[in-house]
């Protein structure tokens, strides 16, 4: 079984009344790629700055790699919290050894590896204002990975991109999973590019996790939905008789298509038999998937109502 990679037990922040994270438990296993995803201002980069030590939890704990001193915690982490920032004027080359000798580790054999895996050598030496969006978020990379850590923590890595420079980068992290054997922990909004990289997904909203778990476990919680055609004239009878069916409610139909029906720990053989005894004629039920979108949306806006 893989170990722990981050632990949060019950990490909350406040801002005078508000709170900004409640209580946020997660467990990010070794060699996860762990996709955190929320609606922006559901606690998303406040959770990555509690984490990384950059702002003070009023209550709760951070482990990493069975670390709870911050100290030893950083020699494991590599960050990039939001857009990062370069002195345009120099190199790729020269802002990583600039940022090296910030830090007080790191060495050229270092910052050559890591231009290496983000492909950047070879253009290490043009200044970052001819860089490209896609290629600074690249750089941005390569600055977490020189002092050789074990877990990367990024804030919206995507974010700004065009569709281009989105595939750079998930293609980047999903070789430095495979390749370097690294766990990543990303935080995004963008749930097409958290569903074909990640291995397993926490959602917040207003600053607490709703649901974990990797994204065909999410999408299996998630209320079966069915198109169904039938003979129903009027449409009322077939709201009538849903209506009265536990664990099955009546879903809009989309774009003008078939309505649909949403059970929930119901089977669709139970709901076949029930119409047919409510007197409808059933000629189709059209079992539709679910995406990680699905369950996003399904979960933030329960949560807000």
């Amino acid at each position: 079984m893989a170990s722990e990679a981050l632990v949060t037990e019950g990490l909350t922040r406040r801002y005078g009344a508000r709170t900004s994270l409640d209580a946020l438990t997660v467990r990010v296993l070794e060699g996860d790629v762990y996709g955190f995803l929320g609606p922006n201002g559901a606690g998303k980069t406040t959770a990555i700055r509690c984490i990384l030590g950059l702002i003070r939890a009023d209550a709760g704990s951070v482990t990493i790699f069975g670390e709870r001193d911050p100290v030893r915690q950083r020699a494991h982490v590599g960050a990039m919290v939001e857009t990062p920032a370069f002195h345009g004027w120099m190199t790729g080359r020269q802002n990583l050894e600039r940022a090296v000798a910030f830090a007080g580790q790191g060495s050229k054999e270092d910052i050559d590896r890591a231009l290496s895996q983000v492909g950047l050598l070879g253009r290490d030496g043009e200044k970052v204002q001819g860089y490209s969006l896609g290629m600074r978020q690249r750089l941005g990379i390569a600055r977490t990975l020189v002092g050789r850590p074990r877990l990367l923590i990024l804030d919206e890595p995507t974010n700004g991109l065009d569709p281009r420079g989105m595939r750079e980068v998930r293609d980047l992290l999903s070789q430095l999973a495979r390749d370097a054997r690294l766990t990543i922990f990303i935080s995004s909004h963008l749930l097409a590019e958290i569903e074909q990289l990640c291995s397993r997904v926490g959602i917040l909203n207003q600053g607490r996790l709703v649901s974990e778990g990797t994204v065909d476990e999410l999408i299996a919680r998630r209320d079966r939905v069915l198109e169904v055609e039938v003979d129903a004239r009027p449409a009322e009878q077939l709201a009538a008789a849903v209506a009265c069916l536990p664990g099955a409610s009546l879903r809009p139909a989309i774009d003008g298509g078939l309505p649909r029906i949403a059970l929930e720990g119901l089977d669709p053989a139970e709901l076949n038999a029930h119409l047919t005894r409510q007197g409808l004629r059933v000629f189709a039920l059209i079992p539709q998937r679910s995406s990680l979108e699905d369950v996003f949306l399904s979960l933030t806006t329960k949560e807000l109502t």
